[in-house]
């Protein structure tokens, strides 16, 4: 139960000590100038104890964003994966304690990464903004969760950037053919084959260059992806001209080397991007990224007449709705399955 003691200070002054002892708790105390502040800090204080959120209360006011985000660091996220973002975080908030992060500070954060110019040059899209928010919105889940430094997230409070749709730019009959034909008479002698894998499989740049003969399963016509971006295993199916690629690409291979397309350095994949440019401007194409490959392997299997599902599943994508961007290439397609059924029914 909380006690109050009226007691005067060296200068004379009235105060109000309040005393708040509870079995199986630490006694709290706190000393305050009017009688209705004590009132109200015993009232709200001796609630929280009982209720279990005291404690957190106080850990909040001694510890700073700062710690929270480097015992993130060490403890959750040993790959560095978020490590820039939050590195941003620590350097804009880190000072203050977790008890004085508001909402609006946070937002405060998110416009001037809207607005600012990044170390590369370029504005952030808001895609890379929501990026940044949603590692800092982990950090705040785990302090709350796994540290119990806090009892909310700031984070939850603000507004994210509105993300554009997702682009979906695809190779037209006629640009992949003359691509194909470049990368074919290129002077790297893996380029044609990760092109052709990249758009047969639509799996990452990232994940083809680190590919290793113990993923590739020739016999079963497969690759297995164990680490992949959303963290879930993938398996990629082989065909055709990815396939017959492949197998002659094991003939040819090197044993000591494990990558599928090792670089000059033992262990690092070789790096494309000079080949990659330099087959781009021989065929002319414009505004066209590696990663649009992956979008033309989507693409290509919508107007083939497979469902979002399906596509969802060979990509990796963990939610519909980054699939659907390519829902409105298969409209041909549904619209055909409907004529099908409408004649089988009615005649």
């Amino acid at each position: 139960m909380a006690t109050i003691n009226k007691r005067k200070d060296q200068d004379g002054v009235l105060r109000f000590q309040v005393i708040i002892r509870l079995k199986g708790h630490p006694t709290q105390t706190a000393t305050f100038a009017r009688i209705t502040d004590a009132r109200k800090w015993a009232q709200h204080t001796e609630a929280a104890i009982r209720e279990g959120r005291y404690f957190k209360t106080v850990e909040a006011k001694k510890h700073t964003l700062g710690d929270m985000i480097d015992r993130y660091i060490e403890q959750v996220n040993p790959s560095n994966a978020r490590k820039a973002q939050l590195t941003w975080w620590k350097e804009k908030l880190g000072c203050y304690v977790l008890n004085d992060i508001t909402p609006a500070m946070i937002a405060g954060g998110r416009d001037e990464l809207l607005q600012a110019i990044s170390k590369r040059g370029v504005q952030r899209s808001p895609a890379t903004v929501v990026r940044y928010i949603a590692a800092l919105s982990h950090v705040f889940t785990i302090g709350i969760k796994e540290f119990g430094w806090l009892e909310s997230s700031p984070v939850s409070k603000i507004k994210k950037p509105r993300e554009p749709s997702g682009r979906v730019r695809f190779l037209s009959n006629e640009e992949r053919h003359q691509l194909l034909s470049a990368c074919k008479d290129s002077y790297s002698p893996f380029l044609y084959i990760v092109v052709i894998l990249a758009i047969s499989t639509g799996m990452r740049q990232s994940e083809i260059m680190n590919l290793t003969w113990q993923q590739v399963d020739l016999q079963r016509r497969q690759i297995i992806l164990e680490k992949t971006k959303n963290k879930t295993c993938r398996t990629i199916p082989l065909a055709n001209l990815a396939l017959e690629l492949l197998e002659q690409h094991l003939h040819e291979r090197q044993l000591h080397h494990q990558l599928l397309f090792p670089g000059k350095i033992l262990g690092k994949p070789m790096d494309l991007r000079k080949a990659w440019t330099a087959a781009l401007q021989q065929t002319g194409i414009k505004n066209f990224r590696f990663h649009d490959l992956r979008h033309s392997a989507a693409s290509y299997m919508a107007m083939s007449g497979s469902n979002l599902v399906e596509i969802g599943i060979l990509l990796g994508h963990k939610r519909l709705e980054v699939t659907r961007r390519y829902s409105h290439l298969s409209q041909e397609h549904i619209s055909k399955a409907v004529e099908r059924m409408n004649e089988e029914i009615f005649g």
